[in-house]
């Protein structure tokens, strides 16, 4: 029997795990196969506070997994199957091991969509990204690309505007999905043009290890055509990492956990914290927040409960 089990391991579930532990709850964090989050797939972190030069994400998510260790946590390289939250004890299973907790907090973050491709994937952090407020910094008066016609979308291309020399939206359709408000911004800003009914086929260049160019099909006449850039911007939306709740919990119509106070879900003991909920700031710092508040919320519950420690 667990006071509390935390299941992610970004900068949400590593900051809950340290407070957690300094509030002798004993927790145990399951951090997955892959641990660290999205930040393992960013180069260098800028707007991380307490580093005064860029940081790795890896090595930014190495600090938070060493800290919490040395705080108490108990970390396993488990990832969580599924969840039973119908009643108390709370139930977490992993693989072959199953586990009981009076409290349970879910930082298993969202996972940007990406387009699919081959040279995508090779240039990460190589020109292609999928957030302009971590990485817009990296392209000031540069040309890049963003792909993608919703919000998102537009408030990355209106975020890199001010940064980048140029923003091309290449969108997949004649129409934008976005809301009004942000479509007359975008269709107004000097900076930005529009590619219509058409999709990146291919980013240039692997073989360079950095972004030049993408190829361009038009999906009503499917002819092809190159265009020079030096960044791209997946800006297609998130995926919040929650299939394993099963519908336990309440969310929104995009799938991401519902507050009702707090870090707390529809669920009392049950506790949310970093991307699974926000999707409005999906910054490491803003997650590590959300961690802190999910940790301090599940130990005033355990002690009103007459648990823990």
């Amino acid at each position: 029997m667990r006071n509390v089990i935390i299941i992610g391991s970004g900068p949400a579930g590593y900051t809950a795990a340290i407070y957690a532990a300094r509030a002798s709850l004993n927790p145990l964090v399951l951090i997955g196969a892959e641990p660290g989050g999205q930040l393992m797939i960013t180069s260098d972190v800028e707007n991380y506070p307490g580093f005064r030069d860029p940081i790795a994400g890896p090595e930014l998510m190495e600090h938070m997994e060493e800290q919490a260790r040395r705080m108490g946590a108990e970390l396993v390289p488990l990832t969580c199957d599924s969840v039973e939250l119908g009643q108390r004890p709370f139930v977490v299973r992993a693989g072959e091991q199953c586990f009981e907790s009076a409290s349970i907090i879910i930082a298993t973050g969202a996972s940007a969509k990406w387009l699919g491709i081959p040279s995508e994937r090779m240039l990460q952090n190589h020109g292609v990204s999928a957030c302009a407020t971590c990485d817009g910094f990296f392209f000031r008066n540069r040309d890049v690309v963003v792909v993608g016609g919703g919000d998102t979308a537009l408030e990355e291309a209106l975020f890199l505007t001010r940064l980048t020399k140029s923003v091309t939206i290449v969108h997949r359709r004649d129409t934008l999905r976005a809301s009004k408000v942000m479509q007359e911004r975008a269709l107004k800003h000097e900076k930005i043009r529009f590619v219509w009914d058409s999709v990146v086929d291919e980013i240039y260049d692997p073989a360079q290890n950095t972004v030049t160019g993408v190829r361009l099909k038009n999906l009503k006449t499917g002819s092809l055509s190159d265009m020079a850039t030096e960044g791209v911007f997946i800006a297609i939306g998130h995926q919040p990492n929650t299939r394993f709740l099963q519908n336990q919990l309440e969310t929104d119509e995009l799938g991401y956990l519902v507050l009702k106070h707090g870090q707390q879900t529809s669920i009392p003991g049950v506790f949310a914290a970093g991307d699974v909920h926000d999707h409005t700031y999906r910054q490491a710092v803003t997650a590590a927040g959300a961690g802190c508040a999910a940790a301090i919320e599940a130990e005033r519950f355990l002690e009103a409960e007459g648990c823990g420690g």
